[in-house]
């Protein structure tokens, strides 16, 4: 594993050294219209950037990572949704490089878990003005991951949406999609396994989250992304109404709970088995199924965040 600055000499030397560099998704629901204008505001910090690449095939975004980090820079710069910032924290993790967040997606789950400012002109001051912190990095299996793990009626609306109409409605595209696919969608029972201690429960949604949003809402009011556990909570229990009932209050509400008064699992490490085996959806990347292990790495990934942001 790499040697690590501390986090206050890697603050200073990005202010002092200003070296960045600088990775666009121009296919992301923001990121082509903004593109020039993202460039023109760095530059106007003051930043010369190492390199200034825009992703238009989303297959070539590794590659583009992998050329940004070539040069060696003290901040890489990622603008994009949520999928696109998922790829980069598996490029970054461990690393003496912190990740600049900059949400051009639909939901921007990560730059809200972060506390970043959503409008373009206050994240990219975030670089000027922030400071480096180390948060939680979730682990499924192998895979990295920033915000959630999701399993159920999720994965289906995941390649179920339409682009149009996330261009169109923004973040309500997603439970709106979903309430055209509950009708036909079949509960599954999941068993998790957390300290010992087994969960079983019938629903049509588990989500397991490192990250404090989900589909652009608080998961709950007191999570974090950097306090060292998971959290798995759940969307209705297997009634079609019920899971109605709690997708439309999200979408016209976004409300949630306290960790306190449930309906959450929390812990350090989880095992999660489905009857029958599923797809697993990782931060909007279906690679895994069923049975799975997750676990939370402590300030496993280094980021740009507001100075005011509370970094344990």
């Amino acid at each position: 594993m790499t040697e690590l600055r501390s986090k206050a000499e890697h603050t200073e030397a990005i202010r002092r050294d200003r070296r960045i560099a600088v990775v666009i998704n121009t296919r992301s629901r923001r990121g082509r219209r903004h593109y020039f204008e993202v460039l023109d505001q760095i530059h106007a910090l003051g930043f010369e950037p190492l390199a200034e690449l825009s992703v238009v095939n989303p297959k070539r975004l590794r590659a583009h990572l992998d050329k940004a980090l070539e040069t060696k820079p003290d901040l890489l710069v990622v603008g994009g949704g949520d999928g696109t910032l998922s790829s980069a924290v598996r490029h970054v993790a461990h690393r003496d490089v912190a990740l600049g967040v900059l949400p051009l997606g639909t939901t921007n789950n990560f730059a809200r878990s972060l506390g970043l400012p959503l409008d373009l002109t206050g994240a990219i001051r975030v670089l000027d003005t922030g400071k480096v912190a180390d948060i939680d990095l979730g682990m499924a299996e192998d895979r990295p991951f920033a915000n959630l793990a999701s399993f159920g009626v999720s994965v289906e609306v995941a390649g179920t949406v339409k682009p149009w109409l996330k261009r169109i409605l923004g973040r309500p595209a997603y439970p709106l999609t979903a309430l055209t696919i509950l009708p036909g969608h079949k509960p599954f029972k999941a068993i998790l396994t957390v300290d010992g201690k087994r969960h079983e429960l019938l629903t049509d949604q588990l989500n397991i989250a490192n990250g404090r949003f989900h589909g652009g809402w608080q998961v709950a009011r007191d999570i974090s992304i950097d306090n060292g556990m998971l959290v798995a909570y759940q969307l209705g229990s297997g009634k079609k109404l019920r899971l109605l009932g709690e997708t439309l209050v999200r979408a016209t509400t976004g409300r949630w709970r306290s960790l306190a008064g449930g309906p959450f699992v929390m812990g350090r490490e989880m095992l999660l088995e489905t009857e029958p085996p599923m797809a697993a959806d990782v931060d909007g990347e279906v690679r895994l199924r069923t049975p799975i292990r997750l676990r939370v790495v402590p300030n496993g990934l280094r980021v740009m965040v507001p100075s005011e942001f509370e970094d344990s």
